[in-house]
């Protein structure tokens, strides 16, 4: 049981790995298409920078961002031996929502989906922190 919350935290490094990818893919593709250059790119992202390129690196910084306290959260658990089914199971519905949030963000993007599957997530990564704090009392 207490290394379980460790695969779920390795899918969502996977996640983010992979959405990481994509950023040069898009880029290059979009380079070679002359839709931007090398400029576009000096300092961030230039207005030019098509959406369907930029979003898997708004995409990836979403995945840096508040996913670094599901990291925090899950090693706490691991590394106290408190693991326990609900939070694995909040751990990995939390890398699934992620996921979801990702996959709607890269493909069809529609903001209210987004917004609720990320709302989701943030209900399920406050759960961790509250299973883990109950369970320390």
């Amino acid at each position: 049981m207490q290394d379980q919350i460790l695969f779920a935290m390795g899918a969502l490094a996977l996640l983010t790995f992979t959405v990481l990818l994509f950023i040069p893919i898009r880029r290059f593709r979009a380079a070679f298409a002359g839709k931007v250059g090398p400029e576009d790119f000096k300092f961030g992202e230039s207005a030019r920078v098509p959406s369907d390129v930029s979003i898997p690196n708004r995409n990836y910084m979403n995945l840096t961002e508040l996913p670094v306290l599901f990291y925090v959260i899950c090693l706490m658990f691991y590394v106290t031996g408190r693991t326990d089914q609900t939070a694995v199971w909040l751990a990995w519905a939390y890398v699934a929502a992620r996921a979801l949030h990702s996959l709607i963000h890269m493909t069809y993007n529609n903001v209210f989906h987004r917004l609720t599957v990320f709302v989701i997530s943030n209900f399920l990564i406050i759960g961790l922190w509250v299973a883990f704090f109950m369970k320390a009392l």
